[in-house]
């Protein structure tokens, strides 16, 4: 297993479409040990594939919910269906999320409360994740960039306009960019 380096906004493995998993084989168990491995070097709640480079419909997730439960797993070739969005602004010391791939930062994004989660296994045998809060939070993060879009991509006007400075600021939103946990100090 390695920490893999993750992919920053402006990579276009971030921004595009990622490809279905036609079969589970050694390789792509191995990406999934390396993507555990970076998510827990980073830390983070949830990697998907193109940030670390692979255009795969692969992420995996770990969180421990106030009672100390830990949820974790891997899901391939992921469905999502969620409930509408409640109406309003998001509140942010409730909704607030990060990415790894926007590292260091946090905007206020309203997502839906409850999802429904269908896909596969590592074993190819096929998996059912209904969730609510921020495991629900979770799988509408990671599934986005499956689809090519951030989070930051999902942001009201002005904090996109913010999300920009920053990009600017830090030589990120190119190609290339790229910071590996547990090397890579982004405390700047």
């Amino acid at each position: 297993m390695a920490v893999l380096p993750i992919r920053i906004m402006g990579d276009p493995v971030l921004h595009a479409p990622a490809s279905r998993v036609e079969a589970i084989t050694d390789e792509v168990r191995s990406l999934v040990a390396d993507m555990f491995e970076t998510m827990d070097a980073a830390p983070g709640v949830g990697l998907a594939a193109p940030q670390v480079g692979a255009g795969l419909r692969i992420y995996t997730y770990n969180y421990e919910d106030d009672d100390g439960n830990p949820w974790r797993g891997v899901i391939v070739n992921p469905e999502l269906w969620m409930k509408p969005l409640e109406p309003g602004h998001p509140d942010p010391d409730e909704e607030s999320e990060g990415c790894l791939s926007f590292p260091g930062e946090r905007f206020a994004l309203r997502r839906s409360n409850s999802v429904i989660v269908t896909g596969a296994d590592l074993e190819g045998e096929s998996i059912r994740i209904e969730v609510d809060g921020w495991r629900a939070r979770i799988m509408q993060h990671e599934f986005d960039h499956l689809d090519g879009i951030l989070y930051i991509d999902r942001l009201d006007d002005s904090d996109w306009k913010t999300v920009q400075k920053i990009a600017r600021k830090r030589g990120w939103a190119k190609p290339g960019a790229a910071w590996t946990p547990g090397i890579d100090n982004l405390d700047a």
